[in-house]
């Protein structure tokens, strides 16, 4: 006798194999993949990495703006020292502020420009774009389903 799994079942199995199912968000850079957070509205980009001790190996922040056009981050309240990359709409990198250290000074805290427009932001742990050995016009590729229209994914 043959039985038939419900419908439910199929669909977790079929997942599962693909790969496709509640999968982060990633990012690659020089063939190496990042889990990354995706900040794509004012307050997810505002909060950022903000009173963290750390983020995990091979994980980091994406943040997506509208547009593309010169960008200035920043670190206030950050408590880790990163690597802050900006990628033009092409995703091609335009500019690297590298080993930025964290700031504890509030709004006296500096700001890192990049050095032309921007739309991506990836921020990493400092000292793995430096590993990679991260140039201008460097390809930042992404993960199924991660662009401007991906739901906003911050967590504590």
């Amino acid at each position: 006798m043959i039985r038939r799994l419900p419908m439910s079942l199929l669909t977790v199995c079929a997942c599962l194999a693909s790969s496709g199912c509640a999968s982060e968000p990633w990012v690659e850079l020089h063939d190496q993949r990042f889990t990354v957070e995706v900040a794509n509205d004012d307050a997810a980009r505002a909060q950022g990495l903000m009173f963290r001790h750390d983020m995990a190996p091979g994980h980091g922040m994406l943040f997506i703006h509208e547009q593309e056009e010169p960008q200035a981050y920043w670190m206030k309240n950050t408590r880790i020292p990163l690597d802050i990359l900006y990628f033009d709409d092409e995703r091609r990198l335009v500019s690297a502020q590298l080993g930025v250290p964290a700031c504890s000074l509030g709004n006296a805290c500096p700001p890192y420009p990049s050095e032309g427009p921007a739309r991506y932001v990836l921020e990493l742990n400092a000292g793995v774009a430096r590993d990679l050995g991260v140039k201008p016009g460097d390809e930042l590729l992404f993960g199924p389903g991660l662009g401007p229209d991906t739901p906003t994914r911050v967590t504590e």
